[in-house]
């Protein structure tokens, strides 16, 4: 099974800090989003190895075993050999060769539904061991993979999931499909941002499935917690008289009177138009609309004239 490069996959060094890579990961999901790939199973499988790439780069524990081990396990398999004759000596062993429990792996990587890549180290154990079912996000869907089975101890398993702005704002959901087809709903409520965790108590016998959110930027607006920022642009002529400019929101456009002599940069307030609260959303934050003052960029010679005269009038002194 061929070594998977996830440095090379999101496009940054072997010495990416957590930002770069974090930056690098939010670029490319929305690139390949399914949402805006629709049908396009080249871009599904790019999202998913992307997912798959973040979910490793992210966890700075399941980042240094990968570090450790990735290279040579690259260089054992284009050597021909096999999963299970892979040498762990370097694990502090007494470097004999021998097979590896499953337990054991899970202990070196843990279980995050990766690829076979990593399943391979089990001769493909991985993918249904002792009749266990592991779950994945299903096609379409942006969530990640999940084995109900794994972490015995805690009984969960935290899963990717990312969505766009307008799904958090909206509430979404993700469906998780096993190897043998069993599919689970997960519904992702509204006002969920990255980092939310959405819990779903006893999904698969007594395991739980805990979705860990990660919110796409969105094109328009900004968020700062339940709040949203936005630019409007506004022309010269409504700055200084002042008048009325519309203001988009999350689910209709509104209309904003700017009152006359309105400076570059100023915001306003717009209560109740941000997202969802999270616990309570029928609940929102504020909308904050940022003026962004446009210059006309060609004048005519009479509006020239106009504007050179209106200059002359503000050099004379007020009386």
């Amino acid at each position: 099974m061929d070594y998977k490069d996830y440095y090379q996959i999101l496009g940054v060094s072997r010495n990416a800090d957590e930002k770069e890579i974090k930056r690098s990961f939010r670029k490319l999901a929305q690139q390949y989003h399914p949402d805006k790939n629709p049908g396009n199973a080249e871009a599904e499988r790019r999202f998913k190895e992307i997912n798959e790439a973040y979910t490793v780069l992210s966890d700075a524990d399941k980042r240094s075993k990968y570090d450790r081990f990735g290279a040579q396990w690259e260089q054992y398999t284009r050597a021909g050999g096999r999963p299970e004759d892979f040498n762990w000596g370097g694990m502090g062993g007494s470097g004999r060769t021998r097979t590896m429990s499953p337990e054991e792996f899970e202990q070196i990587f843990g279980n995050s539904g990766f690829s076979s890549f990593f399943e391979s180290l089990f001769g493909g154990g991985m993918g249904d061991m002792g009749g266990r079912r592991q779950y994945r996000g299903a096609p379409g869907s942006s969530a990640g993979s999940y084995d109900p089975y794994a972490h015995a101890k805690t009984r969960r398993q935290e899963v990717p999931v990312t969505v766009t702005l307008e799904e958090a704002f909206q509430g979404t959901s993700r469906t998780l499909e096993s190897n043998d087809g069993t599919r689970i709903q997960a519904t992702i409520p509204r006002g969920v941002r990255t980092g939310s965790k959405v819990r779903m108590k006893g999904a698969m016998g007594q395991s739980d499935i805990l979705l860990t959110v990660e919110v796409m930027p969105h094109a328009k607006f900004k968020r700062d917690g339940d709040n949203l920022r936005v630019t409007v642009p506004v022309d010269l002529y409504t700055a200084v008289l002042g008048g009325e400019v519309q203001v988009p929101t999350m689910d209709r456009p509104v209309v904003l009177t700017v009152p006359s002599g309105t400076q570059n940069g100023r915001s306003f307030r717009l209560r109740g138009l941000g997202m969802p609260h999270l616990k309570q959303p029928d609940q929102r934050g504020d909308l904050l609309a940022e003026v962004a003052v446009e210059l006309p960029k060609q004048l005519s010679d009479e509006e020239r004239a106009l504007f050179e005269q209106l200059r002359d009038l503000r050099k004379e002194p007020v009386r």
